[in-house]
């Protein structure tokens, strides 16, 4: 098996695919290949994957190379860390039975990942699960009780421009299945017409579609500048201590921003600046919601998850419910909208249908006797 392209090479997958071409060969360092980062890659359609890391590491069961798998992709894991610094930008890569060569210079001898690999792994992975969820469940509840701040009123929430009281609040996170939730609720968003708070890449996410952010909210290190520029209001999320990993672009770019200092994550304090500003309902898109979800971002708990849902519970919906639940009102526009439309063919079938030309000539001819006779008779 033999294949041979551009190479592309980046530490941090999210970075990698947003220069990354049909065809090329994208070489990474990922540990563990995450659902979002199979489904980005796969976007871009690459030739072959090289993994300086293990893609299943065997913690827990991790989705992205199955899915890669799926979508043709070939996969070759060759992990070991120096690996990754032998390659150049922009080197044509060969891989061929396995060896793996960067401008003709041995790399060294990868795995492919196979679907019997893969099983094999995933199974092996499965097998552990037991063991990551006493220590995920430990380390949650470790983290509430450090984050309980999230629910009893002491964060300093900043105030917002946008008026989102007793409006709905569509809170967007480039996460899992975020484009089909887009899709299914397209109805909703263009009838409700509710605020749209991008969570960091969520923001860019919302401008696929075709919205413009009212709100972008996160770290900064995700979304990109035109984006930021087109949003009404930007929201840096800090660490509790004031200090934010994003202060340094948004200074440098000249972006206006506040400052939310808070744990847990970008998302977490999305929802809770609808929630304490009155929203009426909170719908997510891509959020987290289970274990493996958290897994595969790196989290080993999901506190400030936990607790920002225990509190703002009662307004948030899954963006899945929404679709089912929501069903787009029909107005009396639409239905005289359609019975001109119905009309249309059946007024150019007797405009050109020879008997209809008779049958209006007649009418013509009865209206005109009709005329005559009366001007007789008075």
């Amino acid at each position: 098996m033999l294949i041979e392209s551009i190479g592309k090479k980046d530490r941090k997958t999210k970075n990698l695919v947003k220069r990354l071409k049909p065809g090329e060969i994208a070489v990474i360092r990922h540990e563990d290949i995450d659902e979002v980062a199979a489904m980005s890659l796969v976007e871009r359609k690459p030739r072959a994957i090289i993994n300086t890391s293990s893609s299943i590491s065997g913690k827990y069961p991790n989705r992205g190379p199955d899915i890669l798998l799926r979508a043709g992709i070939t996969m070759i894991d060759i992990n070991e860390e120096e690996a990754f610094d032998l390659f150049n930008e922009n080197s044509i890569i060969r891989i061929e039975d396995g060896e793996i060569f960067s401008n003709n210079i041995y790399i060294g001898r990868g795995k492919y990942l196979t679907e019997e690999v893969i099983r094999f792994k995933t199974e092996g992975a499965k097998r552990n699960l037991e063991n990551i969820l006493d220590d995920f469940i430990d380390n949650t509840l470790d983290y509430a009780k450090r984050e309980k701040s999230l629910i009893l009123d002491k964060l300093k929430i900043p105030d917002s421009d946008i008026d989102i009281k007793n409006k709905h609040v569509l809170v967007v996170v480039r996460g899992k299945d975020y484009k089909k939730d887009l899709l299914a609720i397209r109805s909703y968003i263009e009838d409700v017409k509710p605020i749209l708070i991008g969570v960091d890449g969520g923001g860019d996410a919302l401008m696929e579609f075709g919205y413009t952010p009212h709100i972008v909210i996160g770290d900064m290190d995700s979304v990109s500048d035109s984006c930021l520029k087109s949003s009404r209001e930007l929201i840096l999320h800090a660490y509790t201590d004031g200090r934010a990993p994003g202060i340094r672009r948004m200074k440098e770019q000249g972006f206006k921003y506040k400052l939310f200092p808070s744990p847990g994550t970008s998302e977490d304090i999305a929802m809770l600046l609808a929630y304490e500003k009155g929203a009426d309902v909170i719908v997510a898109v891509g959020t987290h919601t289970n274990m493996i979800d958290f897994l595969e971002k790196g989290r080993r708990g999901m506190a400030s998850t936990f607790l920002v849902r225990l509190k703002v519970g009662s307004k948030l919906i899954d963006a899945k419910g929404v679709n089912k639940l929501y069903k787009e009102r029909i107005k009396p526009i639409h239905l005289l909208s359609v019975f001109a439309a119905s009309l249309i063919p059946v007024i150019i079938v007797m405009l050109f249908s020879p008997l209809s030309s008779h049958l209006i000539k007649l009418l013509q001819i009865r209206f005109k006797l009709l005329y005559e006779l009366k001007g007789i008779l008075w």
